[in-house]
């Protein structure tokens, strides 16, 4: 997949020397407040490249590494891949975000999410993209009614916790 690029940021693909960039995001309990628990080591972190790698082979998507381009600093990952059994729903694309806690703030989930939402509309040609986040994640939440998604119900994930579900249709497709 080449790299993609919106006004601020670049999108590329994860590589294996993303490892300890990836530890810093996801080793941080902060981060992690609405998710399962923060990784504990770089292994950890060395697995899950591996299997977003493997997406993008056997997807040709996956989550991919946010990079500022005025800095090129490695700031967190976002973007689609193809999800399964959540909520009910089997292969459906789901659209994510994670940064680095001292990158909230200032936009850049919401810049990546409306990038990859008009990605898959415009470039992957996606007729519906999904998301959820927990009930109480406020912030993550606006960033996806900010993007564009509507909140269509709530839901309890494998883990018994609330989540708010999320959708939005191509309006260019002819379905």
């Amino acid at each position: 997949m080449a790299k993609l690029e919106s006004q601020r940021l670049y999108f590329r693909e994860l590589e294996s020397n993303d490892d300890e960039n990836l530890f810093e995001l996801d080793s941080d309990q902060e981060v992690h407040q609405y998710l399962k628990s923060a990784v504990t080591n770089i292994d950890q972190c060395r697995a899950a490249i591996k299997g977003i790698q493997n997406q993008y082979k056997l997807n040709g998507i996956g989550r991919m590494a946010v990079i500022i381009k005025e800095t090129n600093e490695f700031i967190g990952w976002a973007g689609l891949k193809i999800e399964n059994n959540i909520n009910g729903r089997q292969s459906y694309y789901d659209i994510g975000y994670r940064f680095i806690k001292r990158y909230w703030g200032k936009g850049y989930a919401t810049e990546a999410t409306q990038f990859f939402i008009n990605y898959g509309f415009n470039i992957l040609k996606i007729e519906k993209i999904c998301a959820f986040a927990d009930k109480d994640h406020i912030a993550s939440r606006k960033v996806l009614e900010k993007s564009g998604l509507k909140f269509i119900e709530m839901f309890k994930d494998d883990d018994n916790n609330e989540e708010a579900w999320y959708e939005i249709d191509n309006p260019h497709s002819n379905v």
